[in-house]
């Protein structure tokens, strides 16, 4: 089973672009800048677009959520990883 929401990135492509992926239906895509979500944004929908405008701002919502945290869930490994190579 796939996660709720999946981060990713094309360096070669779009080196200052990201992406959030919601994996359950309604799926879609959401490209946006590294540095705020909401810069920048466009959402591919790879299912039919909802009709609620209410479901539609939850859902950013939460992606926008998910990228903020996975960024500094990403910061913390990375300083844990170098303080463990200063260590030895």
């Amino acid at each position: 089973m796939l996660p709720k929401f999946l981060f990713a990135d094309n360096s070669q492509v779009l080196p200052d672009n990201v992406f959030v992926v919601h994996t359950e239906q309604p799926r879609f895509i959401v490209e946006c800048d590294i540095e705020g979500f909401w810069t920048n944004q466009e959402i591919y929908w790879l299912d039919d677009k909802p009709e609620s405008d209410e479901l539609i701002s939850d859902l950013l919502d939460q992606a926008g959520n998910f990228m903020e945290l996975e960024l500094e869930n990403q910061e913390r490994l990375y300083d844990e990883e170098e303080d463990e190579e200063d260590e030895d």
